[in-house]
């Protein structure tokens, strides 16, 4: 992979901007979920991809880092002339067996076919969570907090297999 899996501060300036960008206009506005729904789009396929050991979405999740840590860090010295090039502690997503991927893809898709249905605005946020979910998803507490997901991956993925093969049903 070409891409980091350590996170530094400029990173997470990068994705707190992003997140309160999107947030925002939720707040000020009538706080209605749906506004944040475009949102949670992205940051779910994000979090499916950070499951990902390798492969497209697991090279895209890493190389998020690197992106969001290269554009923190030039805009936190721009903005106050001091380096936040320091890492924090790094965490992943572990345990995405066969089944859980082909849910992965699965999730990915219809997040990709909300996004080719979505208006300009809509298009952004989902990009938007996208990105934010998948740096943070780089760091120690939020990878942490999700370290069930691969696990619930991969029992929906048996679940889907156990179905389509006739298990328990005869």
């Amino acid at each position: 992979m070409t891409g980091t899996t350590t996170l530094t501060l400029g990173g997470l300036l990068a994705a707190l901007i992003i997140l309160i960008a999107n947030l925002h206009p939720w707040w000020t506005g009538s706080r209605e979920m749906k506004m944040l729904a475009p949102f949670g789009k992205g940051f779910a396929a994000a979090a499916c991809a950070a499951a990902c050991p390798g492969g497209l979405l697991g090279w895209a999740h890493s190389r998020s880092g690197t992106v969001a840590n290269g554009a923190g860090e030039r805009t936190g010295a721009a903005t106050t002339g001091t380096n936040s090039a320091s890492g924090i502690t790094s965490g992943q997503l572990v345990g995405l067996g066969a089944t859980g991927a082909a849910i992965v893809v699965l999730v990915v898709f219809l997040v990709c076919l909300s996004y080719k249905a979505a208006g300009k605005k809509d298009k952004k946020r989902i990009l938007g969570g996208a990105f934010v979910g998948s740096v943070l998803l780089l760091t120690a507490g939020v990878a942490g907090a999700l370290a069930w997901l691969p696990g619930l991956l991969n029992e929906i993925g048996v679940a889907v297999v156990d179905t389509v093969q006739g298990a328990g049903i005869l």
